[in-house]
């Protein structure tokens, strides 16, 4: 069988080799014709994927290494006969990591500490319930929101969204729905966003278009919320330069691109299409992926918990990075901002997760100890 595969994916070509001829195409070079004579295909969420890419082709399998599905077609895919696999989870990890980075940051420039804190996570699946726990390791309180969850029995754990509305930090980790019981779709809109605490943050890390850009835009111009952190954006890739001007934090959607989650991701895949094959070949690439750029860090004594682990975190990633990237953005001719912010995503770089990282803190700091422990370093 030929694979079409994005080579964006890490380790694409060791992941998938084993399994068929494997093509590694750009992801601007994935089109009707590079795929029409391959038998299955591989993707991140920059392929739009429908009868447009795949009408007249050989493609019996489509795998995405990705969480969401709103750039598939899957009715069509299923009317075609067509197995499709998605990577649920795979970057939920790296997702986590991002909002405290974003919540450190931001706690730092404006003076304040998370201790104490209220965080509403709309949305508590396989991302959110890691923020949320990780928030509470924090000493934040936690409100959640999540209808589907609460409908099969959460037991009072659940608030209706109006519940939230009065969090300091309000984050969203939802899929981008627009039927349905719990559509999403401009879920935080105008009303919403009115409601909301007055110098409150709003954290968008699931979907560009579950938050209305002109409202949000609006309120920030306006100084009705405090912040806002955006790795997501309507209309990607030709975001809102406006709104990047407004908000505190704005990264080229690249929240979940740890490369040990892109790893992930690919490994899910390969085990969907064995599957599909019937193929009962493993694959280790523990050995393949590149050590962290800092594999270690020793924290000074005495530091204040939070000052210590904005260290660490930083020392691991450092989102003021990927925020300066994107403000890059500005100097670029609008017609070719698409492109940029495309560019970002294709071309990001090595991130490894907190557990790729040994952190010394003070021996005699067992709080610190627990606290980085808890959010997934090793210590």
């Amino acid at each position: 069988m030929r694979i079409a595969v994005d080579r964006n994916i890490p380790l694409a070509g060791s992941a998938f080799g084993l399994l068929g001829d494997v093509a590694l195409l750009e992801t601007t070079a994935i089109n009707s014709g590079t795929v029409r004579d391959a038998g299955a295909l591989v993707i991140r969420s920059e392929t739009k994927v429908g009868p447009a890419l795949l009408e007249g082709s050989g493609i019996r399998f489509v795998g995405s290494a990705t969480i969401g599905t709103d750039h598939v077609d899957l009715p069509y895919l299923a009317s075609k006969g067509i197995t499709f696999a998605s990577a649920p989870g795979s970057n939920a990890n790296s997702v986590k990591e991002y909002i405290l980075a974003a919540l450190l940051t931001l706690a730092r420039r404006g003076g304040f500490a998370l201790l104490g804190r209220t965080l509403g996570v709309v949305g508590v699946g396989n991302v959110g319930g890691r923020v949320a726990a990780m928030a509470r390791a924090l000493g934040m309180t936690v409100l959640e929101n999540d209808p589907p969850l609460a409908r099969r029995g959460g037991g009072g754990r659940f608030l209706p969204l109006d519940g939230l509305m009065g969090a300091d930090i309000i984050t969203l980790h939802v899929p981008l729905t627009r039927t349905g019981s719990d559509p999403t779709f401009h879920l935080f809109d105008a009303r919403r966003i009115g409601a909301m605490k007055p110098g409150s943050i709003l954290i968008n890390s699931s979907r560009g278009a579950v938050v209305e850009t002109r409202a949000l835009e609006a309120a920030l111009r306006e100084g009705r919320l405090a912040a806002a952190v955006l790795d997501v954006w309507e209309g990607e890739p030709a975001i809102d330069a406006a709104l990047l001007r407004q908000a505190s934090l704005g990264t080229s959607h690249i929240a979940g691109y740890s490369t040990d989650g892109k790893v992930r991701a690919a490994g899910m895949i390969r085990a969907a299409l064995c599957r599909f094959l019937n193929d009962a070949s493993g694959w280790d690439p523990s050995r393949e992926i590149p050590p962290p750029p800092v594999p270690s860090i020793a924290l000074r004594e005495g530091g204040m918990t939070e000052e210590s682990l904005a260290a660490a975190v930083k020392a691991c990633y450092d989102i003021e990075y990927d925020d300066r990237l994107l403000r890059g953005l500005f100097v670029v001719p609008p017609e070719e901002r698409g492109r940029y912010f495309m560019g970002l995503r294709t071309g990001y770089r090595l991130r490894r997760e907190f557990a790729s990282i040994q952190v010394i803190p003070d021996p005699a700091d067992t709080s610190l100890r627990k606290t980085l422990t808890d959010v997934g370093f090793r210590v």
